[in-house]
């Protein structure tokens, strides 16, 4: 009996431990993906687009006028929110507080970035009608690219866990960066003066040490009223108020890392899987090896699996090389090079980018999520094998 409890025991530690890690974030990432291409490819598909895209009976704010809109506008701000608590954290506290510790991620995300834009340019063959889609395959997915290692349990060094990581994090920051400098058009002044003053109030409450966190959250929601009707996407908003959250230490307590940690769960369990459900739903009726070997698909399945971890790997590869930085301790070049391919996972940023890049044009939109599903599904598998099978770290003088 006391056997058979054991065995018992035995077999369900992978499940809860897949309840506790990272892995589940990616697994639900994918029961998401999955279940919106099935209602996408149904009896459904009609239900599924009236869901999202019918206009709403009444709205508070006009401008959002479906539930599409107030999802990639609005609750994505949370989203953004969160990134730009994680970002600060890293800055002031964090991996890229040490400027010797920050300067292989930087590199490598930069490399992750430019290498990915420039493959999509190369695929697309001067097709002037694509080029603004050139940013779609250089966001990598933290949730999926983790989850996927929290799968792979330690056969993944610490180091390199922490690399992807910080990676992911500087590849946010690239992005958010993007989506304001390229996706913005139509600004509107007397509404970005208004973002501007609100950030100039958020920032007092910061220097008069405000304990309180509502002063912030009312000042944080009109700031992203204001960015709204700016012309800037809204979700920037996002990202400036969590820039101005407190950081100091107060009875122990930091109101930045509290928010995090109150954030964090609804983030990855409610706000990523409802915009995925929302736009990773593409009807495959009539779409042949012809449409997914078309220009758009294409240079961003190979911008996503070739371009990531060329740039990555490269950069990781130099860098160690020249003594710039050394490669993450503990790792092995083949571990290096399936971590940079998991890096070619572009699901949530990539998604909200070709919504972005093609706003006036639902087939591009479409074509697009063809091409981040696909090449995120090849750089996922591709990665986790490189990661399973490969030989752990023996040390200095290790070939592979």
């Amino acid at each position: 009996m006391q056997k058979r409890a054991l065995s018992l025991t035995s077999a369900i530690r992978p499940l809860r431990a897949l309840f506790v890690s990272d892995a589940f974030e990616g697994v639900l990432l994918i029961f998401v993906a999955a279940a919106a291409m099935i209602a996408a490819n149904s009896a459904l598909a009609d239900s599924y687009h009236a869901l999202f895209h019918a206009k709403l009976a009444w709205s508070p704010i006009p401008k959002l006028y479906n539930l599409h809109l107030w999802i990639n506008d609005a609750l994505m701000a949370i989203f953004f929110f969160v990134v730009g608590l994680e970002v600060k954290r890293e800055v002031v506290a964090g991996e890229l507080s040490d400027a010797q510790q920050r300067r292989l991620p930087v590199l490598a995300a930069a490399g992750g970035m430019l290498v990915p834009a420039a493959i999509y340019m190369l695929l697309i063959g001067g097709d002037a009608s694509l080029q603004r889609g050139w940013a779609i395959p250089a966001a990598t997915d933290i949730a999926f690219a983790m989850g996927v290692l929290g799968l792979l349990g330690n056969r993944v060094p610490a180091a390199l866990r922490l690399f992807l990581l910080t990676v992911a994090i500087v590849d946010d920051i690239g992005a958010v960066l993007i989506i304001a400098l390229f996706y913005t058009a139509n600004l509107k002044l007397a509404w970005l003066i208004g973002a501007l003053l609100v950030t100039a109030v958020l920032i007092g409450f910061n220097r008069m040490k405000v304990q309180s966190i509502w002063p912030f959250v009312l000042g944080a929601l009109v700031l992203w009223f204001c960015v709204l009707n700016s012309g800037v996407h809204a979700t920037i908003a996002g990202v400036v108020a969590a820039l101005t959250i407190p950081m100091r230490r107060t009875d122990g307590n930091s109101m930045l890392e509290n928010m995090e940690h109150s954030l964090v769960g609804w983030n990855a369990y409610l706000v990523i899987p409802v915009f995925g459900f929302a736009n990773a739903g593409v009807n495959l009726a009539g779409i042949g090896l012809e449409g997914l070997f078309a220009p758009l698909p294409l240079a961003i399945a190979g911008g996503l699996v070739l371009g990531k971890q060329l740039g990555i790997f490269s950069c990781i590869v130099i860098a160690d090389r020249l003594g710039f930085a050394p490669r993450p301790a503990g790792a092995n070049w083949t571990q290096i090079w399936g971590t940079s391919v998991l890096c070619g996972i572009g699901f949530t940023m990539s998604l909200f980018i070709s919504a972005l890049a093609f706003p006036r044009y639902p087939l591009l939109i479409e074509e697009a999520k063809l091409g981040i599903l696909s090449g995120s599904v090849i750089s996922a598998i591709i990665g986790y094998a490189a990661l399973r099978f490969a030989r752990p770290f023996r040390g200095a003088g290790e070939a592979a």
